[in-house]
């Protein structure tokens, strides 16, 4: 049975998100579109199994315990929280 994680955007990277679709969009609304919708089938995916990805090379610095995932060149960061993942 698949562990099932609810996933949290945080307000910041909402922001985020929105300033990605409209630097895109400067170009291509279409293109921001499309990239924005498998951006976030990326972090939704991330409901089941969000403990495969690796945690980031920062914890060692900041005493965090945050892991990411890789889209194109845009990387995920997130941190689990019991039933939680929040997108941060």
């Amino acid at each position: 049975m698949i562990k099932k994680y609810q996933v949290k955007v945080t307000q910041q990277a909402q922001d985020d998100l929105e300033q990605i679709y409209y630097y895109i969009a400067n170009d291509s609304v279409n293109n921001a579109t499309n990239f924005l919708l498998q951006l976030e089938e990326k972090i939704y995916s991330l409901e089941a199994f969000p403990d495969r990805n690796p945690f980031i090379p920062e914890n060692e610095f900041f005493g965090t315990d945050y892991r990411h995932l890789l889209y194109k060149k845009y990387r995920i960061v997130y941190r689990i929280i019991e039933k939680s993942v929040y997108i941060l």
